[in-house]
C-alpha cells in the first residue's frame, strides 16, 4: 500500500513540481513535520549553530576580522579582494563576470571551461541529429543558460523590444487539497503551480506547439520628493499575461516577475557556514531594531536534516546544484536527475506537450541532462569569480561607505564573512569574502510585494541580494535595471523602493545631503 510520502511525491509530480529523489522520499516517512515554518526554524541542530570547523583560536580571529568597521578614513585590509583568494583581478570589462576563481588548479580550470561550454550550449527540439543536444521544451523560456544570464550577469525587463528572455513570470497558487497542504508543510514543494500553465509562463514553444502566452508590463509614474525638495519619479509596474493559448489562468494564481540574477560568487555564498547565517536571524525582532530577518528553509536533496535556502530571489533553493537543476527543467525544459521532468513545465492539461518526443538517450542516462552534464554546469556556476573592488581608497567612496553604514544598510547587507573550512572545493574554504548580504529573508514592504508565497517566504519577503559586482552591471550587462523585476532604472531608484524592514534605512538615505547621497551611490558602484 502506498505510504503518505509516496502519495505526496505522486501529487508533486502530477502538478508539475520538483520531483524528489526516491531515496529521499523514503526518509520522509520517518519525519514529523513541523507545526509551522517558525517552529521548524528554531530547531536547528547544534552542529549548524556553531562553527565546528574552527578551533578556538580561529574563532577569535574570524570574529575580529568580520566585525563591522568604525574607521572610514581608509580602506580595510583585503577590502579589494571581494571573493578572497578566488577574486579575479582581470580588467573589469564586459567579461568581468565570466572569469574563473583565481585559485583553481590547472585541472579545475579545464572542468570550468567544459562547464562554460555547456552553460552556453543551445538546446534543440527532439528528435535531432545533433548528438546529446536535443530535448528542448517542448515549452520553454530560453534555449540556453547563457541566454538568460547573458555574460553571466543580470537580466532585464523587455525595454523597447519583444525580448523577455532574461525575465519571466512565476506562477503560483494556494493549496486546494490536504495532500497539497502536507506537501507545503513538509517543504516538498515551495509552492503550487497553476493547474494549466505550471510554475512559470512559457513564452516560447517548439515547432508544432503554441507558446503559453506573453508577459505584459505597464508602468505608472510614482513621484518621490526628498526632504531637501529634490523630486524624482519612480516607475511602478503592474503585470498581466496576454495571448493565453491554453485557456485562462486559475483565479487565485499569482504572477511574480523575475529577472535573472548575476552568477558571480555563488560557490562562496554556498560555503558560508550555516551558523553565520542563523546567528543573524531575528524572526521576532527580539532586539527591537525593526529588522527581523528569517532563515529560508528547504528540504534540499535530503530530508533528514533542515536545510538553509540560499539561492533564488526568495532563497527557495539550498544549493547551486538544485538551482541549476530547477533552471534546466523550468526555463529550458531539459530534464535532469534532480528534476526528471522530460516535458519541462508542461502540465496534464497540455497533452500535446506531454506527448512530444524527448531527448533522453539511454546510453547517456535516464534524463536529457544526466549527472556528468550537471556536474560540469554546477562546477562552472560555483566558480564564477567575483571581480576585485575598485577605488577603495577614493575619499568619496570612503565617505559613501560611511553613509552606507550609518544609514543602517548593513543591518541586512552584511559586509563580510569567513567561509567554512569544510567545503566541497578548497578554492572556497576559509576565505574572507565581502558579499554585502546576510542571505536572509526580509519583509520589503507593500511596494515590492508580489503576493506570492515561496517556501516560508511571504508575499513581501525577499532574500537580501548580494551587492558585490553591482557597480559593473552596466559594463557587463549593458543596463542599470535593478530589483527582482528591473523596475529600478538605477541604484538611486532601487534604494528608494526599499520599504518594510528597510524603510528606516531608505529614509536615512533620503535625509542625507545630496553630496552624501551621491557618495553612497559612488560607494555602491565601487563594489
Amino acid at each position: 500500500m502506498p505510504t503518505k510520502a509516496d502519495k505526496l511525491l505522486k501529487e508533486n509530480r502530477k502538478i508539475g513540481m520538483v520531483a524528489v529523489a526516491a531515496a529521499t522520499v523514503a526518509l520522509a516517512c520517518s519525519l514529523s513535520p513541523p507545526a509551522s515554518a517558525e517552529d521548524f526554524e528554531i530547531k536547528w541542530p547544534q552542529a549548524m549553530r556553531e562553527r565546528g570547523d574552527l578551533i578556538p583560536k580561529d574563532r577569535k580571529r574570524v570574529s575580529k576580522v568580520t566585525r563591522p568597521t568604525e574607521d572610514f578614513s581608509k580602506p580595510e585590509r583585503f577590502e579589494t579582494m571581494s571573493g578572497g583568494s578566488a577574486t579575479t583581478k582581470k580588467l573589469p570589462n564586459h567579461d568581468a563576470f565570466s572569469q574563473s576563481s583565481a585559485n583553481l588548479s590547472f585541472e579545475e580550470e579545464e572542468t570550468f571551461k567544459l562547464g562554460n561550454a555547456l552553460f552556453r550550449k543551445m538546446w534543440v527540439s527532439s528528435p535531432s541529429s545533433t548528438d546529446a543536444s536535443d530535448g528542448l521544451g517542448p515549452l520553454f523560456n530560453s534555449r540556453s543558460c547563457q541566454t538568460c544570464h547573458l555574460k553571466d550577469g543580470r537580466g532585464h525587463p523587455p525595454e523597447g523590444s519583444a525580448d523577455a528572455t532574461s525575465m519571466f513570470l512565476r506562477l503560483a497558487r494556494g493549496p486546494a487539497t490536504e495532500d497539497e497542504r502536507e506537501a507545503l508543510k513538509n517543504f516538498l514543494a515551495p509552492n503550487l503551480p497553476d493547474p494549466v500553465y505550471g510554475g512559470q509562463l512559457q513564452d516560447k514553444a517548439i515547432p508544432g506547439l503554441l507558446a503559453e502566452g506573453k508577459m505584459v508590463i505597464e508602468y505608472a509614474d510614482q513621484p518621490f520628493t526628498y526632504p531637501d525638495g529634490t523630486e524624482i519619479t519612480l516607475r511602478k509596474p503592474s503585470y498581466s499575461a496576454e495571448n493565453l493559448n491554453y485557456g485562462p489562468l486559475a483565479p487565485d494564481t499569482t504572477l511574480s516577475p523575475r529577472v535573472a540574477n548575476p552568477m558571480i560568487g555563488m560557490g562562496l555564498l554556498q560555503a558560508i557556514h550555516p551558523a553565520d547565517l542563523i546567528v543573524n536571524a531575528d524572526p521576532d525582532d527580539a532586539d527591537g531594531d525593526g529588522i527581523s530577518g528569517r532563515v529560508a528553509l528547504a528540504r534540499g536533496t535530503k530530508l533528514d536534516d533542515p536545510v538553509i535556502g540560499r539561492f533564488g530571489w526568495k532563497a527557495q533553493n539550498a544549493s547551486i546544484r538544485e538551482q541549476s537543476s530547477e533552471a534546466f527543467a523550468g526555463d529550458i525544459g531539459i530534464s535532469n536527475p534532480l528534476v526528471p521532468r522530460h516535458a519541462g513545465d508542461c502540465t496534464e492539461a497540455q497533452v500535446d506537450c506531454l506527448n512530444a518526443p524527448n531527448g533522453v538517450q539511454e546510453r547517456l542516462g535516464e534524463t536529457e541532462a544526466p549527472d556528468p552534464v550537471m556536474d560540469l554546469v554546477t562546477f562552472y556556476s560555483e566558480n564564477l569569480a567575483v571581480p576585485a573592488r575598485r577605488d577603495v581608497d577614493d575619499p568619496e567612496v570612503l565617505r559613501g561607505k560611511e553613509m552606507f553604514y550609518t544609514s543602517g544598510c548593513t543591518a541586512c547587507h552584511t559586509p563580510k564573512f569567513v567561509t567554512s573550512r569544510k567545503t566541497g572545493n578548497k578554492a572556497h574554504a576559509f576565505q574572507l569574502i565581502w558579499p554585502y548580504s546576510d542571505m536572509l529573508l526580509h519583509d520589503m514592504g507593500d511596494g515590492l510585494a508580489d503576493g506570492q508565497v515561496v517556501g516560508i517566504a511571504g508575499g513581501s519577503e525577499w532574500r537580501t541580494p548580494p551587492l558585490w559586482g553591482i557597480g559593473l552591471t552596466e559594463t557587463v550587462s549593458g543596463h542599470t535595471f535593478f530589483l527582482h523585476d528591473g523596475r529600478a532604472r538605477n541604484l538611486e531608484e532601487a534604494i528608494l523602493w526599499h520599504g518594510g524592514e528597510a524603510e528606516a534605512s531608505r529614509d536615512a538615505y533620503a535625509a542625507l545631503e545630496k553630496k552624501d547621497r551621491d557618495a553612497l551611490i559612488r560607494f555602491l558602484n565601487s563594489l
